[in-house]
């Protein structure tokens, strides 16, 4: 006999019903087992993490965060981050550069949708947009340790995330 699917990611850390409070039973629900309240019956589906990340390009050079902390602490990454609960994307991207950089963006292009590719990325689902600078002053902050913009040329070898390579690659070859 097979043995039933994993839990999908998060879906472990789910103890009690949040709607009635008793304890969870693991149920296979449509072919993967998932958290079900036996006392209500609410089936408890674990929505996806979204991120976003940002391409922003002065001249023919990148800009580049080095992230403070973990997850791959001191490697390079375009400015990105999570996406809160009713936040709209475009509006999470501008945000997730001004407080890693000190640049004001404005978003003007949807890139990509990647799928999480690596355990190591915090995301499901990251979502990649081309923005242009349109003020402030370029200052690490937040969890970069450093920003700056970098030629094609010069770009750090040590980059952050499958997820990262993955857009760069798709940035270089679409220059």
């Amino acid at each position: 006999m097979n043995a039933p699917p994993p839990l999908p990611p998060r879906a472990a850390d789910y103890k009690f019903c949040l709607r009635c409070g008793q304890t969870l039973e693991r149920r296979l629900v449509e072919g993967v087992l998932r958290p079900v309240c036996p006392a209500c019956r609410k089936i408890h589906f674990i929505d996806p993490k979204v991120a976003v990340a940002v391409i922003v390009e002065r001249g023919e050079q990148l800009l580049l965060i080095q992230r403070r902390g973990d997850p791959e602490k001191g490697k390079w990454s375009m400015p990105a981050g999570f996406v809160d609960a009713g936040e709209d994307p475009a509006r999470a991207a501008e945000r997730e550069v001004r407080e890693e950089t000190g640049l004001h963006v404005r978003v003007t292009a949807l890139l990509d949708v990647i799928a999480k590719t690596e355990p190591a990325e915090g995301a499901d689902i990251l979502i990649v947009y081309r923005a242009e600078a349109v003020g402030g002053s370029l200052t690490p902050g937040d969890d970069a340790a450093a920003a700056g913009y970098f030629a094609p040329a010069d770009l750090p070898a040590d980059l952050a995330f499958a997820s990262t390579r993955t857009v760069i690659t798709r940035w270089l070859a679409g220059r």
